[in-house]
């Protein structure tokens, strides 16, 4: 097995020109030794003054990246999630100018959760389920130069999908001569949308086993999904729905999260950890698509997480 640490194979963007960290033949694991989203600036102690002062270009670094041999344009990667274990501490922000409702929240935010094997305390708001998964995993695209981590691309990247977590293996399509796979972005849970802009960033361990796909091109990252827990299904008698109803899904899952930060301030929640909340325990559904012209978008949030 090879091991990758962020300290030594640390970089920002995705880029084909970059040389390979290690060459591993397929069926190979690798481990990746991963820093959080905000690339170490965040302490215990982390305040609303240390988000407004985040290096933004050093945010979502990633670790490798590396290279399969034999891998080749219109292949697929396959990358099976054997083991992922996260850090003790992790951060959630609202940044200035980011996240779904960015318009209504300027002010800079953060909470600081505790982690543990089974539960997130999330500050002093809530208590939750320790569901770790990788927020960025991609390939190195074809088109020449250095591009944005921050975009989830066709080759995968900051694709922030909560079910990319252990027993899952994610599908890329190959698009360079190695692949150059790069991971980083974990996190100790969220919620279905991210909508603040954050989760519950922290640092990780991942395991990775590394399978290739000749000759078995897909247009657009796939998941073959990890089996549900039992004890992770959304279940319970203090859940709600808000909606967002009209012809943009966008503004649809605006307005839903806008009603559900309404709701939990009902149970009194102030309105910024409401956002931050939403995006790290609420999940955004597509509703309906098919009754032109309007589409329904919901936000599900379960209020027994609350303290």
């Amino acid at each position: 097995m090879h091991t990758l640490h962020h300290r030594d194979r640390r970089h920002l963007g995705w880029d084909a020109s970059l040389p390979p960290a290690v060459e591993v033949a397929p069926g190979s694991t690798v481990e990746l030794v991963l820093q959080d989203a905000f690339g170490g600036q965040l302490g215990p102690q982390a305040t609303p003054a240390d988000i407004a002062a985040l290096d933004l270009g050093a945010a979502n670094p990633l670790t490798g990246p590396v290279a399969v041999a034999g891998a080749e344009p219109g292949d697929t990667l396959a990358i099976t999630i054997d083991e992922l274990n996260v850090g003790e501490l992790a951060w959630t922000a609202v940044i200035p100018g980011f996240g779904l409702l960015a318009d209504a929240f300027p002010t800079p935010h953060v909470i600081v959760s505790d982690v543990g094997g089974e539960e997130v305390a999330f500050g002093g708001l809530a208590r939750l389920r320790t569901r770790p998964f990788l927020g960025t995993i991609g390939v190195a695209p074809g088109e020449p130069g250095s591009h944005s981590v921050i975009p989830p691309r066709r080759v995968g990247g900051n694709m922030d999908c909560r079910d990319v977590r252990a027993g899952a293996t994610l599908l890329l399509p190959v698009e360079v001569a190695g692949a150059l796979l790069s991971a980083g972005d974990p996190h100790g849970g969220q919620g279905d949308g991210e909508v603040c802009g954050t989760a519950i960033e922290t640092t990780a361990v991942v395991r990775l086993t590394v399978g290739l796909r000749h000759g078995t091109a897909i247009d657009q990252p796939q998941l073959e999904l990890a089996p549900e827990p039992v004890a992770e299904r959304r279940e319970g008698p203090n859940r709600r729905l808000t909606m967002g109803v009209g012809p943009d899904l966008l503004a649809g899952a605006r307005d839903a999260t806008r009603a559900m930060i309404e709701l939990l301030g009902q149970h009194g929640v102030d309105p910024a950890d409401a956002y931050a909340l939403c995006s790290v325990a609420g999940h955004l559904r597509i509703l309906e698509v098919v009754d032109a012209p309007n589409w329904v978008v919901g936000m599900e949030f379960d209020l027994d997480v609350l303290a």
